[in-house]
């Protein structure tokens, strides 16, 4: 089983509650949760009891037999001292689940509260308790942990490889090292816990009121630096509530410490870089503030069904299609990052993974059929030299386009072989790259700095130089080459993405992608 965050981080005093009051942390060092001459034991005819009366927790049922089997039906939250504090633990972080970003609400949660919280003694542990107990651990590693069925995550369109975790495993670990509770070790996805930085704050911007609309009169095209208007001052508020900027000097001027705010603005959020308050970019600025926390919960989601081994070993290259970004990731830090361009509506890049094998200098591109088809067939059709123009042949029955700076794929591609017949290259097409939307391609990957990547990947390699990888791609003739270490090449779907500080960074959903997996999210 890969290696899991403890579910149970515990941050501050106070975590552990108890019948009528809450204890200071503890160091749960050497403790023995399940000391054999403490342990309780129980009726296993009692367990299918249980899921008649409490029918909402049936789901789990198979991991809790499994569970309880495993443990030849001891009471695993309970022992002859009384409840173990690990459960009052889990308890107060069900209780903050909120937080994770999870719309879900426990079943049942007012009978699982008196467990807690009242006060009359009892002479022993009761089966429904402690079966209660487990459902609410197994609600919360399928919610927090596991995220939504692979089945559902498929049907959004997301084809990364997503591991199955035993979290009665799991729990079996936690019982038998309760200190585990108090480690940091990340389970999830780095950009998880940024995010989750940042619903706190969007979620403390809502509970304030928010921030309101902006206006800018029909009419006018743009604002620009030395401009006063009342929607200037609009435009400064709302950047100082979102942390733009550190106060709101409610000037109407557009100065230089409003322009500094709107360009790194701009750049977080993948806009056009120009200086100018456009409609556009009041529109970016206006969406309300429920919305954004909408997507940073949906993006929380898929930060779930990522496996942390995809980043494991430091060196791999991650593109996010919504903000048509490529990093290139050395010793897990961004050696690169480029500018790209993704598959258009009705040939959308596929979110995936794989392993980058080898380079190609100088590619020929042999073009699919469907693209034959569809646009070279009726390009011949009305011009007999509709191939010698465009620099293509004929080549067992297909076309190929013959390399040179007018190829599609331009001088350099990058192969990570996957059955959907993607990968990174170059591109002729340089003017594509300075659009704010950049959904142009037939599902493959254009790269900006195509020939800067091939340089970073091939720095530690002495067979090759800078000056010998400009000689290859402009050669007019194909090769290609092995890479000595394969790359992890991982293609994902990030509306809404945070810094180490949850700064968040809010793209436009290109795939009209978001709306359904919220309606999965929030249809409790």
């Amino acid at each position: 089983m890969r290696k899991i965050i403890p579910i149970l981080i515990i941050c501050c005093t106070g975590l552990f509650l108890t019948a009528s009051c809450k204890k200071k942390d503890k160091d749960l060092s050497g403790i023995e949760v399940h000391e054999e001459e403490n342990t309780i034991s129980f009726d296993s005819t009692q367990v299918a009891g249980f899921f008649t009366k409490y029918p909402d927790f049936k789901e789990f049922e198979p991991e809790i037999k499994e569970l309880y089997k495993k443990h030849d039906y001891h009471y695993i939250w309970y022992d002859r001292g009384g409840q173990i504090e690990f459960a009052a633990a889990l308890f107060d972080k069900v209780n903050q689940i909120k937080s994770e970003g999870v719309q879900n609400q426990l079943p049942y949660k007012q009978q699982i509260s008196d467990i807690f919280y009242e006060s009359k003694e009892k002479s022993g542990p009761d089966v429904s308790s402690e079966l209660l107990i487990s459902s609410m651990y197994f609600f919360y590693a399928k919610n927090v942990l596991q995220g939504l069925d692979p089945k559902e995550s498929k049907e959004s369109g997301w084809y990364l490889p997503r591991e199955k975790v035993s979290y009665v495993s799991y729990l079996d670990t936690l019982m038998k090292d309760p200190n585990l509770l108090k480690k940091d070790d990340s389970e999830l996805l780095p950009l998880y816990y940024d995010l989750k930085k940042g619903l706190q704050k969007y979620t403390e911007i809502e509970e304030k009121g928010g921030w309101g609309t902006i206006e800018m009169k029909a009419g006018i095209k743009s604002l620009k630096p030395g401009d006063s208007s009342k929607t200037i001052a609009e435009v400064r508020k709302r950047l100082f509530i979102s942390g733009d900027l550190t106060k709101d000097s409610g000037s109407n001027q557009y100065d230089d410490e409003l322009l500094q705010a709107i360009t790194a603005y701009k750049k977080r959020n993948s806009r056009e870089m120009d200086n100018l308050i456009t409609p556009d970019l009041v529109k970016h600025l206006n969406v309300p503030v429920q919305d954004r926390i909408k997507s940073i919960v949906v993006n929380m989601e898929r930060c779930r069904w990522i496996s942390t081994e995809l980043t494991k070993g430091g060196e791999y290259i991650a593109v996010n299609i919504p903000s048509y970004r490529m990093r290139y990731y050395k010793d897990d830090k961004v050696r690169l990052e480029s500018n790209v361009v993704v598959g258009k509506e009705m040939n959308k890049t596929v979110v995936f993974s794989g392993q980058m094998s080898y380079l190609v200098f100088s590619p020929y591109w042999n073009i699919p059929k469907s693209i034959i088809e569809k646009e070279i067939k009726p390009g011949m059709a009305k011009d007999k030299n509709y191939l010698s123009k465009h620099n293509m042949e004929w080549n067992n029955g297909l076309v190929r386009q013959k390399p040179g700076d007018k190829n599609s794929l331009g001088l350099v591609k990058f192969m990570f072989p996957n059955s959907n017949n993607i990968y990174l290259h170059d591109s002729p097409a340089k003017s594509l790259f300075n659009k704010e939307s950049r959904a142009f391609s037939h599902g493959c990957v254009r790269v900006q700095k195509a020939r800067d990547l091939a340089v970073a990947i091939l720095e530690d390699d002495k067979k090759w130089t800078p000056q010998k990888i400009d000689k290859a791609m402009h050669a007019g003739k194909e090769s290609s080459y092995a890479l000595k270490k394969k790359i992890p090449v991982y293609i994902a779907y990030f509306t809404a993405f945070a810094d180490e500080n949850g700064m968040i960074s809010f793209f436009d959903d290109v795939y009209n992608r978001d709306a359904r997996l919220a309606s999965l999210l929030y249809k409790s």
